[in-house]
């Protein structure tokens, strides 16, 4: 009888030790799936800080080439104008050439070419500083595009709004866009200001927004979740790179 009690003795000790074992590596287990999510999530946290620094960083750019060309110190646009200035002394200097051959008559025509020189090259002069402020805001735009599309595209897999099941129509569908008396014809519907809406991208990502204004070629939103605005240009909404559909306020 005594063996027989010692015997059970040993297979509870062996069955505890087990089960601390088991427990233990468990413990360990789930210690490894917390880091591998935390480290995952300051991946994420890094490369959307990333991508809106490198917006702000462009942003910053195209504003000081703007306040540059505004002071006439940048260098493209002081490029381009010591070009013209060059063609218009040259221009200058055939009309002085002419004068010293020829007659009264070719006086004439002198002053009449220097007059036209000079106001060739102001025209010139205001036409290269438009062409140069057009160039520099379709820039800010494309900047600004980049900025809306990573802001549509870097929701995380798990939240709500990215929808991998659901389809968006192909960008090569058209559909109808126009903004009329402050308000959007969209799809066969009228959308107006402080409308709810869901925005939907290519990526197949769903946000929900509010109209918050509407202009004479494109609608701002803003978006329930942060409140952050974003632009619209009825061209996106046209070639189908952004969908609008209509939701409950409530």
């Amino acid at each position: 009888m005594v063996d027989y009690y010692n015997d059970e003795e040993e297979l509870d000790s062996v069955d505890e030790d087990e089960d601390r074992s088991f427990r233990g590596r468990d413990s360990e287990e789930d210690t490894e799936d917390a880091s591998e999510t935390d480290l995952a999530k300051h991946d994420e946290d890094d490369y959307v800080e990333i991508k809106e620094q490198m917006y702000q960083d462009k942003l910053a750019s195209l504003k000081r080439q703007l306040q540059q060309l505004q002071e006439g110190t940048l260098q493209e646009y002081q490029k381009r104008m010591k070009k013209l200035d060059q063609q218009y002394k040259e221009r200058l200097r055939n009309a002085d050439l002419f004068l010293q051959l020829e007659t009264e008559q070719v006086e004439r025509n002198y002053i009449k070419e220097k007059k036209a020189a000079v106001k060739e090259f102001d025209d010139k002069k205001v036409e290269l500083k438009e062409n140069l402020i057009a160039e520099l805001e379709e820039k800010k735009k494309m900047i600004e595009n980049e900025k809306l599309t990573m802001e549509l595209t870097g929701a995380s897999p798990s939240s709500p709004e990215h929808l991998p099941s659901t389809p968006v129509d192909t960008p090569s569908q058209r559909y109808e866009a126009r903004i009329e008396e402050g308000k959007l014809y969209y799809d066969k519907r009228w959308y107006h200001k402080s409308q709810a809406i869901y925005l939907e991208s290519k990526e197949n990502t769903k946000i929900s927004c509010v109209i918050s204004s509407v202009g004479t070629n494109e609608i701002w939103v803003r978006k329930t979740s942060d409140s952050t605005k974003m632009r619209i240009y009825l061209g996106q909404l046209q070639r189908g790179a952004f969908i609008i559909r209509r939701r409950s306020a409530a």
